[in-house]
Formats: C-alpha cells, structure tokens, sequence
C-alpha cells in the first residue's frame, strides 16, 4: 500500500551497536513486511565503531519512507537507546526486534495486528522463534507449536516460554508508561517488563501465535546469551526485587511470589547476602 498518505499504526523498534554481521538480516525482515497499512521502522544505532551505521544509513537511503534512524556522536547504552527510540514512535502498537536478530515471515505484522485488533482482551501478541548459533545451525525449534496466553499471574513467576523480544507486538502507551518510570533503567530483563507492565496496567493477556516468525540468535555478543550463570541470577533477582517493589499485589499474588520465591531465590539471597536480607524480602513480598 502507499505508505505516504496515512499514519503509521505500528512503529518498529530496533536498538544496535557494532552488529554489522547482522543488522542487514534485521533490516531485510522489516522492509520485507507486506500489510494493509502504514508502518515505520525506528533504528536506534548507538555509535557503532564497525561499519553497523553505514548499513542502517544505506537502508534509510532506500527506504526514506519507512526508515528513521537515530544516531548520537557518543554512545548512549541499551537502556537509553530504546527510550529515545520509542520516544519517535507514532505507531498505536510497537513491535520490537534487536539489531542481531530477525523476522522470517513477511506477513508478521500483519497477522499480529489482525489478531489485537479482533481480540480486546488481549494487550500484546507474540509467536513461536527459531533459536540459531552465531554461525546461523538451529540449535532449538519447537516441533509442534501450539496456541499459548499469558496472564500477569503467569509472568511474574517467570512463566513466558515463546514470547522472545523479536515477536512482541504490545499497545505503545503502556510502553510509554513504563519507559518514563523512574525504576525501569534499573530493570535488567527490559522486554520481561514490558510483558508484565503491560499486563498488569491492562488486566489483559498476551496471546502466543503458534507459527514460526522470527529467529533469536545466540552469540558470545548477546546480553544474555553468555552470561555467567551467578551474574546471571544477580540480574534475575534484582529485577524480582523489582516486581515486588513497583508493582501492587493482591493477596493471591502475593502468596504465588511467594512460593516462586522461596523455590528459586531465598537460598541464593541468604547464601550471597544475608539470612536478615531474606526475611526482609518475604516481610515486602507479604
């Protein structure tokens, strides 16, 4: 359709820094998306010193009426890349994906969107990845997909299976909400925040498309990929401090956070701090 005339329903936002290796495979899923309606696609290239800039500027090039690109003389940092990207959007939904990861199926959006806009209760729609190695071997497939949702009792016990990054597609204001809160820098897990915010502001679930749309590449520069197992559990348990702190619960999901606690932290706190910094999780956690 003529993307000129009208505005953009979705805004795509990709943050990257020094993927050169990937970033064209990202820019490729997105330009390649065939809707019945505008969007736009918002990169935020975060002073690369590999030739990752070049690529996306060739790309706008190319595109000027789907492309925007955001760039800054120094580097900003994930967190505020993705803000400052968002802040451009125009779109009633975000769709997000990162620079070294990538759409396989042109009508993604479009079936997405479909589906939020028949469904109210539902706030975000997501769909099952292919997860690859660095040099491109399927390394996980789900061989049967199914039909998944997830409610905000769900999320905040981790439960969150086929909802990676590059398939979220979720109403921007409650994006927007939650990027100008004062705690979400802190958040480790950015995208896990958006589905629980999301979810918890609306009262409604996300929704899981059973095809295959998107692939997650897992590699030495990924944020999580490689991370070390105890930093790892670090950033996990701060971001749980997080949903306990910022986010009011009733009593049954305090006695589900509870439980999730006591099962996958209470011996990594009383082991890595304190049995006293324990007690006083379960006294916020009550």
């Amino acid at each position: 359709m003529d993307q000129l005339d009208t505005e953009a329903l979705v805004s795509v936002c990709c943050i990257t820094y020094n993927q050169e290796k990937y970033i064209a495979q990202a820019m490729e899923g997105f330009v390649m998306q065939k809707t019945s309606f505008k969007y736009e696609i918002i990169i935020g290239e975060d002073c690369s010193t590999d030739r990752t800039r070049e690529i996306v500027e060739d790309y706008a090039r190319r595109h000027p009426q789907l492309v925007i690109l955001i760039t800054s003389p120094e580097n900003v940092g994930p967190v505020h890349n993705v803000v400052r990207i968002l802040k451009k959007a125009r779109g009633k939904y975000i769709a997000f994906c990162d620079g070294d990861d990538y759409w396989t199926d042109p009508n993604k959006l479009q079936k997405q969107v479909d589906f939020l806009q028949n469904n109210s209760q539902y706030v975000m729609c997501a769909h099952y990845m292919r997860q690859i190695e660095f040099d491109g071997q399927i390394s996980y497939l789900d061989p049967k997909p199914v039909r998944l949702e997830y409610s905000y009792n769900k999320l905040i016990v981790n439960k969150q299976q086929q909802t990676p990054t590059a398939s979220m597609l979720v109403e921007r204001k409650y994006v927007e909400e939650l990027y100008s809160s004062d705690w979400y820098p802190m958040c480790h897990a950015g995208d896990k925040f958006v589905k629980l915010f999301a979810t918890f502001r609306s009262g409604k679930k996300i929704y899981v498309i059973p095809e295959v749309m998107s692939c997650y590449r897992r590699h030495s520069g990924g944020i999580w990929s490689m991370t070390h197992s105890n930093v790892l559990k670090e950033r996990q348990f701060s971001d749980f401090s997080i949903i306990i702190r910022k986010f009011k619960h009733n009593s049954l999901q305090k006695m589900i956070l509870l439980r999730f606690y006591m099962k996958r932290y209470m011996s990594f706190e009383i082991k890595t701090y304190s049995l006293s910094s324990a007690l006083q999780t379960i006294r916020t956690i009550l």
